[in-house]
């Protein structure tokens, strides 16, 4: 055995000390979620658990107010939510919600100094008339993920005016026609996939859009069903902030041995399931309609407004405040919310054709690609005969093997498009991947166009 010399000695401790520091040390404590023999098990530190209890504590409510009396309604105007609970109930509410959002500012946070209550002279009243009308709806509609517990505005937002947990849009990535190609996000640690090498925004497919949230194809073959590597990382990018925000690992809600199989994961899994698709409603429904309303400094990178995903109401905990409910205090946030009846549109005519323009370096279909595409799936809908040509197009300029490859993902994402519709695979003809007029710069959108016509 080689002996190790005394300067070396010393250079090994210090390894083996700063490697140690990186673990977890006793007391730790276990709890038993899934299958006995299958390791579904979490490991919790009582310090870590400790050190978030002052972060979940609950304020103190305020005392409820009679119920009787005249209803707010007939005593203030423009009051579009809450008019049917007494004006002792509204005031009480309207003071709870001024603690949990605007402690300091006070009702001067919605409301102009020496205007009338009722004028929405400031954009934080429209803004949060609108996410009242949200806790309502969510905690009418959405039991399967909040259960009985719900939520109040303090659930996000401890205090603060914005809370501490949102997300943006990542802007396109403008070195895509580069030599280095598109990262697609990747190899640019980020703290919303846990510092990973995986694309650090998982939110906007799955929380904003509906892809799938996959790792495999369900057939052998990629007929119309296309789960390459990159796209299982989408996945992972967003199953990692979930275990980040809920402050547990993969075996939470997933028996390792099958992470795909139902049968065998815990009940937490479908609790997940119903909350991604909450998130996503709330973000559609009540925050992405809220963009022209906010000023251009509370906007992302990429102008759109800030959105919600797991860790805003969990931040860093199992359960939102450990399980403890705020809403047995203030009932009426729980009040069902009836929605008008959307307005009827009148059905687009019959299109024979349709561009659709795409971002400088993405293969991402726009967000107005599914209102171009509409008038062409009905006509192909009605002529079962019918067949759709995509031509995917690029610029002239760059490195053409890059270029060609970016034009056929991009006519992949609308034949994708077309068959979620509805359109059978072998009614979509793809063909090779065309170069634009020489006279269309790179930034020019009909350099990176998809054209689809029907024959």
């Amino acid at each position: 055995m080689t002996a190790i010399a005394p300067g070396n000695r010393y250079l090994v401790g210090c390894g083996v000390a700063l490697l140690l520091a990186g673990c977890e040390h006793p007391p730790v404590e276990t709890v038993q979620h899934g299958y006995r023999g299958t390791g579904m098990v979490e490991v919790y530190n009582p310090r870590q658990v400790a050190s978030l209890a002052p972060d979940n504590a609950l304020p103190e409510p305020i005392a409820a107010a009679s119920a009787e009396g005249p209803r707010a309604r007939e005593v203030f105007k423009n009051l579009r939510v809450l008019g049917d609970v007494s004006v002792g109930e509204l005031t009480r509410t309207m003071s709870a919600m001024t603690a949990w959002v605007a402690p300091e500012q006070g009702c001067a946070y919605c409301h102009a100094a020496g205007q009338d209550l009722s004028v929405d002279a400031l954009y934080t009243k429209v803004v949060a008339r609108r996410m009242l009308q949200m806790t309502q709806y969510l905690n009418s509609n959405w039991q399967s993920h909040v259960a009985g517990t719900g939520v109040t505005c303090y659930t996000c937002h401890r205090g603060h005016n914005i809370p501490a947990y949102l997300w943006f849009t990542a802007p396109d990535q403008a070195q895509a026609n580069r030599a280095m190609g598109n990262r697609a996000q990747q190899n640019a640690p980020a703290a919303s996939v846990g510092l990973a090498a995986l694309p650090n925004d998982p939110f906007t497919p799955f929380l904003l859009g509906a892809d799938e949230i996959r790792i495999v194809g369900g057939t052998p073959l990629p007929t119309g069903n296309r789960k390459s590597i990159k796209q299982a990382e989408w996945t992972y990018g967003l199953m990692t902030h979930i275990s980040e925000a809920l402050g547990v690992n993969c075996t939470y809600c997933h028996n390792s041995r099958s992470f795909a199989s139902w049968d065998s994961s815990t009940p937490q899994r479908a609790t997940a399931w119903y909350g991604i698709r909450m998130v996503r409603a709330l973000n559609n429904d009540y925050l992405a309609p809220l963009t022209a309303t906010f000023p251009t400094p509370r906007l992302g990178p990429s102008g759109d407004v800030a959105k919600i995903h797991c860790a805003t109401c969990h931040q860093g905990v199992y359960k939102p405040l450990y399980g403890a409910s705020m809403l047995k205090d203030y009932p009426v946030l729980a009040a069902p919310v009836v929605a008008p009846p959307p307005p009827v549109a009148e059905a687009p005519p019959p299109a024979d054709s349709a561009v659709v323009l795409f971002g400088v370096g993405s293969a991402r279909l726009p967000a107005d690609a599914g209102s171009i595409l509409d008038a062409l799936i009905l006509n192909l809908k009605s002529s079962p005969d019918a067949k759709a040509t995509i031509s995917g197009y690029h610029s002239a300029a760059g490195v053409l093997a890059q270029n060609q490859d970016l034009a056929k993902r991009r006519a992949f994402a609308v034949r994708d498009a077309l068959h979620a519709a509805g359109v059978p695979v072998g009614r979509i003809v793809l063909e090779r991947p065309r170069s634009a007029e020489a006279n269309l710069s790179g930034e020019d959108p009909r350099a990176r166009r998809v054209e689809v016509s029907i024959h």
